[in-house]
């Protein structure tokens, strides 16, 4: 067993011996509100109120949106009364990293901001037991804020909303289209005077995309003048960094430089910006990604925990998956290889497959293109850990890349060119693979760390959409406490609920949610730890996860005995200062 691992299991010993103590608070009745009538009535669950604490038996009841009372209430009457015996009881879920809305969002699709109802009630979110998301991330947002604060207000969402500045966003606001440069000191200022009207419109932080344009060609310098802005403001940077692996996904070996970021020069990245700006600052979805770069996360840790001891205020989020949204679609081939200058430019429309054909014809880009292809299959996890999910040869679908190679008698990169050239001739690729480009030692050992917190990366889904999604936009939650913390004992089911609740709840400035405490917003979730799952899987991801029983917003039931209720409960939630204005 690892160390993580024991020490999980030393926690969740500590949390079984929690019985004792909910014996002795049975016969303790709590004086204050034993008598009282509530709204809602949550009756003899396993308590845990976010903190990391180990659980105790008791009750709570609810009144007028708020949690009007924790303890043991044998007296109490309530409109409705919800049984949890056997089942816990927690704050419910703060999702710090969604894109149930950003700038990139289609109006009307996959977007809150609309009147559609099985995307403004956000069922695969709530569904997990999510009261809470943050949107508007990677630098995307769309401007001003608050006309997209005042559309969700106006028509209503399934869980509560905060909302973030773009950095991308805030970017070509004031250069245009000019982005592909460092700004000028007039342009920063202009910047941090967008940054400082979104705060005023109640934003309660500012999100960077520094592996995407525009945010790619930011300075240090202009990432770090715009997060001192919220300082005063006690907002959040959450941060899509520079590089999650040996080199961002911008990078070809046949194009670039040889010294692009990696991971670590991002991390200390983002601690500088940190350390400048006095914010508390945010590492989005950690990870180490790519099979040459796989046990680097413990470095990244070092570098992170060094400048917390030293006083910055550096976090993660992380979602538990070993494989990210851009590897379930990966393409093998280069796209530059596909849109070449000799075989017809950027404006050549004929199929990715006559392209490719035609540069392997050339020695030069030939031999490019396969070193190309080399470092893709590497940074996608190895040949063993790309799998093939759709493809006009079913046959090969299901297969690792290492497998069709085997069947095809080729290697792996000869095997990549091959499934663009015999598939499908108008798609990139040929067909649909997903890459596994993390190790699960490397999401193990970030998913213990109690400055990690659980965030999904995922978007609003339904089970009758017709795409495929990551199982992530369903199972996030779930799994990292079914999985990581009761099966696997990588930290403690307590740990794993903090991580999801009063840990994100602390990142992101909000004073009265993520707890299980008097006059906090009634946000609560009651799940069976026993029937927990993540029930999504790569090839069918549209499933909603099992074990979640009730799911209230505000008091208001959106789950409601494991069914969706479809109310609309939720409501944008404001930075403190702006909400006092």
């Amino acid at each position: 067993m690892t160390a993580p691992a024991r020490l999980g299991r030393r926690l969740w010993m500590v949390a079984v011996g929690a019985v004792a103590l909910g014996a002795a608070i049975v016969q303790r009745p709590s004086p204050a509100g034993s008598d009282e009538h509530f709204d809602v009535l949550i009756r003899g669950g396993r308590v845990i109120d976010g903190t990391g604490n180990p659980w105790v038996r008791a009750d709570v009841g609810l009144r007028d949106g708020r949690i009007a009372a924790v303890g043991l209430l044998p007296d109490a009457t309530a409109d409705r009364t919800i049984d949890a015996t056997g089942r816990i009881v927690a704050p419910g879920f703060i999702d710090i990293h969604s894109h149930a809305d950003d700038g990139s969002a289609r109006i009307g699709g996959a977007t809150i901001r609309t009147d559609t109802l099985p995307r403004k009630a956000m069922p695969n979110i709530v569904a997990q037991g999510v009261t809470t998301v943050v949107v508007n991330h990677d630098g995307r947002s769309p401007w001003p804020i608050a006309a997209q604060r005042d559309r969700i207000d106006r028509q209503g969402i399934g869980a509560h909303v905060a909302l973030m500045i773009g950095h991308g966003e805030v970017r070509r606001q004031v250069m245009g289209d000019d982005v592909e440069r460092a700004s000028t000191p007039d342009e920063v200022d202009r910047m941090r005077a967008l940054v400082r009207q979104g705060l005023e419109e109640g934003a309660v932080g500012l999100s960077a995309g520094l592996e995407y344009a525009p945010g790619r060609w930011s300075t240090l310098d202009e990432v770090a003048a715009l997060v001192a802005e919220l300082t005063p403001w006690d907002a959040v940077y959450i941060s899509h960094q520079r590089s999650e692996g040996s080199d961002p996904m911008w990078y070809w070996p046949s194009l670039h430089d040889a010294a692009p970021p990696t991971l670590l020069d991002a991390v200390l990245e983002t601690i500088e910006i940190g350390r400048r700006s006095g914010a508390r600052v945010v590492a989005s979805h950690i990870k180490a990604k790519g099979a040459h770069y796989w046990g680097s996360s413990q470095a990244a840790i070092e570098r992170i925990e060094q400048a917390r001891a030293e006083g910055v205020q550096v976090f993660a989020d992380q979602y538990p998956y070993p494989t990210s949204g851009s590897d379930g679609s990966t393409v093998l081939v280069p796209g530059w290889a596909l849109q070449d200058e000799e075989a017809g430019g950027p404006d050549d429309r004929r199929p990715p497959a006559e392209v490719l054909r035609a540069n392997l014809e050339r020695p030069e880009v030939a031999a490019a293109i396969r070193r190309d292809v080399t470092h893709e299959i590497r940074r996608r996890g190895g040949a063993d850990r790309v799998v093939v999910f759709e493809y006009p040869d079913s046959s090969v679908v299901g297969l690792t890349l290492a497998e069709v190679a085997e069947r095809w008698e080729l290697d792996a990169v000869e095997a990549a060119l091959e499934l663009q050239l015999r598939g499908d001739p108008e798609r990139r690729g040929g067909g649909r693979l997903r890459g596994f480009s993390m190790s699960e030692a490397d999401v193990e050992r970030y998913a213990a760390l109690p400055w990690v917190a659980t965030a999904s990366d995922g978007g609003l889904a339904h089970p009758d959409d017709p795409f495929s999604v990551h199982p992530r936009f369903y199972g996030t939650f779930p799994r990292k406490i079914a999985w990581y913390a009761r099966d696997r004992g990588v930290l403690s089911v307590e740990e794993a609920i903090r991580s999801m609740t009063s840990l994100p709840a602390l990142l992101m400035g909000f004073r009265d949610r993520g707890q299980l405490r008097e006059g906090f917003v009634a946000d609560v979730v009651v799940f069976d730890l026993a029937t927990l799952e993540d029930r999504t899987t790569f090839f069918e991801p549209h499933a909603y996860p099992s074990g979640i029983e009730h799911v209230l917003v505000a008091g208001e039931a959106v789950v409601d005995d494991g069914e969706l209720t479809w109310a609309l409960p939720g409501r944008v939630i404001r930075n403190a200062r702006s909400a006092a204005h």
